[in-house]
């Protein structure tokens, strides 16, 4: 059925209204984890066996670029007009990968992003990437669960807890950014010697 000329004029009207009162986008800072500030090892013995690193599984809350807060109790919120470059998941993946390649220990390194095969495969799941409030301070806090994993048959080998906090005496964005990356950099540490200790002791032995 045809609308009357005045009618249909009066649609547009009202939508083109309702378009000029939109809220513009706001512009956002896209922020990279800071790169690591830890040296890279020298004169470590290679490891015979290959590692592929999976991105860990999140939260809807964390699986996203939004850089996340908990200003208090268990409201979970984001910094206004700043982002990751990429969701948390990946940001430590990537973290971790350039972690063990800094280590030098495995030098037979692959991701999810590929379909290498491997003899173990590092994952699990990201439980914390966030700004934490305790009162007037605020803390960052990253936690992993990770799970070594042997990649023919995923049989779970060995897991463990990992949290680093970093408290903040600044709370903008880039001190925040920056804490973070202090914060992953000692996490990342940790993770590798556990996971190439516990690599040895359960990794195939080489091929003749």
């Amino acid at each position: 059925m045809k609308l009357p000329r005045l009618a249909l004029l009066t649609l547009i009207g009202t939508v083109l209204g309702a378009c000029s009162i939109l809220p513009e986008s706001v512009p956002s800072d896209v922020y990279r984890l800071p790169a690591a500030q830890v040296p890279a090892s020298a004169g470590s013995a290679t490891q015979h066996w290959s590692l592929r690193l999976n991105k860990l599984q999140a939260s809807e809350a964390l699986n996203r670029p939004s850089i996340a807060v908990i200003p208090q109790g268990d409201v979970i919120s984001s910094y206004k007009a700043s982002r990751w470059s990429d969701p948390a998941p990946v940001l430590v993946r990537n973290r971790l990968l350039d972690g063990f390649q800094r280590d030098g220990r495995v030098t037979l390194l692959s991701t999810d992003d590929s379909n290498f095969q491997a003899d173990l495969e590092l994952g699990g799941s990201l439980q914390a990437f966030q700004t934490e409030y305790q009162g007037s301070q605020a803390s960052v806090v990253v936690r992993l669960d990770v799970l070594l994993v042997r990649g023919y048959d995923q049989r779970i080998l060995a897991s463990r807890r990992f949290e680093e906090r970093q408290p903040l005496s600044d709370v903008k964005v880039p001190a925040v950014v920056a804490g973070f990356g202090q914060a992953s950099d000692r996490l990342t540490a940790k993770v590798v010697a556990w996971a190439v200790e516990q690599g040895q002791k359960v990794a195939p032995p080489p091929r003749s």
